[in-house]
């Protein structure tokens, strides 16, 4: 679809170079720029172990690129940047707002340049901040961490940049509009995106109950605050962990069905949602002996079939065993290493 756009991208670490790579599987051509000695952060960002010569994390966003390098702060490479920029449509940035200046890279400058350029930028706290900002600063800050963990525990993490997970998509769709704009004006566009700003939109109904009725949720797990049984943990009899996230009075009264309990299907105590919420510990313990009787991928097999939703709980070996997953894995050799990434693609035109 973007066979004729020609992207450049000065970010680093995840959010911006992911939505060039995004750009890149939709056709385009994009130009990665790393500094010459330094590089992209991420190339350094090695597991336990790893030897490729591209680390997995690089290859995770930097798929479809041309690569060069090279080093603004010098007049012959700051040159070049400038000449390449009248033949460029969009151009992805994720400087400190003090390098905006130091490097001339002003709104009114770029489209001094080029007018119908499309300029796209991330920062971590906004765009008069020189703050550095990593995902789990972000997590911390915006009340991600304070919901996420068991009770009684301390905050954790998401195990992936889930922060910069969403400033990239909330970008691309800025891009895409200001590349729609495009074409309807002629005009360019600078589109701006903090992490800071992109988290705490994306707190959807946690922020709006706390807006409304003044919650402040606390840690309780997987569990849902509202939904009962939703992400209690069940042993199978062949050991295997599952959870449920059981939305309806219907579901239940299938589940129940499922597990041949009639005595649960007719408690006063669960007969309602409300009520499943009020003793869902209750809940956990009498469901608890059921599913332990069963193998897990039959219970799977009739809860699909019920309809209800039921998720066997995988680790990524389990995960990639999957017809689904591994069609999404992308293939690519960089230098003399071939590195495998999931692609960022998921839409499918019909």
């Amino acid at each position: 679809m973007f066979e004729e756009l020609v992207v450049l991208d000065l970010s680093t670490v995840l959010a911006g170079p992911s939505v060039a790579t995004f750009f890149a599987e939709l056709g385009a051509k994009v130009i990665k720029i790393e500094h010459p000695e330094l590089g992209d952060v991420t190339r350094t960002w090695r597991i336990p172990g790893e030897s490729h010569e591209v680390t997995s994390y690089f290859s995770s966003i930097n798929y479809g690129k041309d690569y060069l390098r090279k080093d603004l702060s010098q007049a012959a490479d700051f040159s070049w940047l400038m000449n390449e920029l009248k033949r460029v449509d969009v151009l992805i940035m994720n400087f400190k707002a003090s390098d905006y200046t130091k490097f001339n890279l002003s709104k009114e400058a770029l489209l001094a340049i080029n007018p119908r350029l499309i300029i796209g930028s991330i920062s971590g706290f906004g765009d008069d901040s020189d703050r550095i900002a990593y995902d789990l600063i972000l997590q911390a800050e915006t009340g991600f961490m304070s919901m996420n963990g068991e009770e009684h525990q301390p905050p954790l993490k998401m195990p992936v940049a889930f922060i910069d997970v969403l400033a990239a998509h909330h970008l691309k769709e800025g891009l895409l509009l200001a590349l729609m704009n495009l074409q309807k004006t002629g005009k360019g566009a600078w589109v701006t995106v903090s992490l800071y700003d992109a988290a705490v939109a994306s707190l959807v109904n946690q922020a709006s109950a706390y807006l409304m009725n003044g919650f402040i949720p606390k840690r309780m797990g997987s569990l849902h605050p509202n939904i009962a049984p939703y992400g209690e943990v069940f042993t199978t009899k062949d050991h295997k962990l599952l959870t449920f996230a059981i939305g309806s009075n219907r579901q239940f009264q299938a589940l129940c069905a499922v597990l041949q309990s009639t005595e649960l299907a007719d408690d006063p105590r669960y007969l309602s949602n409300e009520a499943r919420v009020r003793h869902r510990s209750n809940l956990l313990s009498d469901l608890a002996p059921f599913i332990s009787r069963m193998d897990a991928e039959p219970l799977e097999a009739l809860c699909h079939e019920h309809h209800i939703p039921i998720g066997i709980i995988k680790s990524l070996d389990e995960v990639f065993s999957s017809p689904n997953a591994t069609a999404l894995i992308r293939h690519e050799l960089q230098g003399t290493t071939h590195t495998k990434r999931m692609s960022q693609l998921v839409i499918k035109w019909k």
